[in-house]
């Protein structure tokens, strides 16, 4: 039996404008020891669909259990085993790291040594100890944000719940929480982790599920989904971007799916062999005396998957959209009424 299970789970939200359906029919089973990738746009349900696992949040319809316990039924029994991380620290700021981790210990009914002792243990492996005394107000982002996943460990869960953990980190402090959570799972520890974050994704998830508008619409390895893209891209780099549309067009006679453009780059998925397509597209662009200032071929990455399945964009480190994967000209999703490069609706 999965360890995390949600069938057929609904939560919707009454509002003057209409229903608003948070999750709308999601289904997910993670197994035990493994870690869940949740990756979806924002408004996705990822966040909802956590609180209902947490028991934050009752569901309006359909099943969910964790370790077995049902979360609406056995909600209580549901806390005791779990940990969660949210997007947002919610440890007290005016307390400092310590006396947050011992007040959690408290809570747990540890007792005061042992949650003495706890909190020093996960100061410790959390690199905190330094600043253990300090108020969390005068932390920084990175700091906070391990003194919140801390938090998420006292009771030493066999199940956790990452939601979106690494928000708006600098990539040395978002790779030491990826350590963190490496060693967790090592140690068996079940994980679900949400993020809009395809290269956490990929490099802590055993499987992801991509959810859109409250239901999974694909799931998978990172593999397996970059296999559904297709097997191999081309990529070459115009010289002048003046010349950037006229290669697209080149591109398109190899191509599978849409062109994309970014700047001066022009990628596709293409039919058949790869080199042998790359070759065809660069002896089009030598005869119309193009200069070109780099060509390859690439397998699909994450961010091609969430294009393709969402019709939106990832979003990078910095909260901001990437413009990585667009169909020139529009820097937003594809218009669905747009003529692509190969003159199709």
């Amino acid at each position: 039996m999965p360890l995390i299970e949600l069938s057929n789970v609904r939560k919707i939200y009454p509002a003057a404008t209409g229903d608003v359906r948070a999750l709308d029919g999601l289904n997910l089973q993670v197994e035990e020891g493994t870690v869940r990738g949740l990756l979806g746009p924002n408004g996705a349900g990822k966040t909802t669909a956590v609180k209902v696992l947490t028991t934050l949040v009752k569901p309006t319809s359909g099943n969910t259990t964790v370790a077995g316990l049902d979360v609406v039924r056995d909600g209580h029994r549901v806390r005791e085993i779990i940990g969660a991380s949210g997007q947002y620290a919610t440890i007290d700021e005016d307390l400092s790291a310590r006396e947050n981790l011992m007040l959690i210990g408290r809570l747990f009914h540890l007792g005061d040594r042992r949650a003495a002792a706890r909190a020093a243990e996960l100061l410790e492996l959390f690199d905190l100890q330094d600043a253990a005394d300090r108020p969390v107000k005068g932390f920084s982002g990175g700091m906070r944000r391990r003194a919140d996943l801390a938090a998420s460990l006292v009771n030493d869960p066999h199940i956790l719940f990452l939601d979106e953990p690494t928000t708006g980190l600098d990539p040395a402090a978002r790779n030491a929480l990826w350590e963190v959570i490496r060693d967790r799972v090592a140690a068996g520890t079940t994980v679900l982790l949400t993020t809009q974050y395809l290269e956490e994704a990929d490099q802590l998830a055993n499987s992801i599920s991509v959810i859109d508008h409250g239901r999974v619409i694909a799931e998978g390895t990172a593999d397996a989904l970059k296999a559904q893209v297709g097997g191999q891209q081309i990529r070459i780099t115009v010289a002048d971007e003046s010349n950037v549309e006229v290669v697209a067009q080149i591109v398109a006679d190899v191509a599978v799916d849409d062109v994309h453009v970014r700047e001066r780059v022009v990628r596709a998925a293409v039919r058949g062999e790869g080199s042998h397509a790359l070759e065809t597209a660069l002896r089009n662009i030598r005869e119309r005396n193009i200069d070109v200032t780099d060509a390859g071929m690439a397998r699909p990455t994450l961010d091609d998957v969430f294009l393709q399945l969402t019709r939106r964009e990832p979003t990078d480190h910095r909260g901001e959209n990437r413009t990585a994967h667009t169909t020139a000209p529009d820097p937003t999703a594809p218009d669905p009424t747009a003529t692509d490069h190969r003159g199709e609706k």
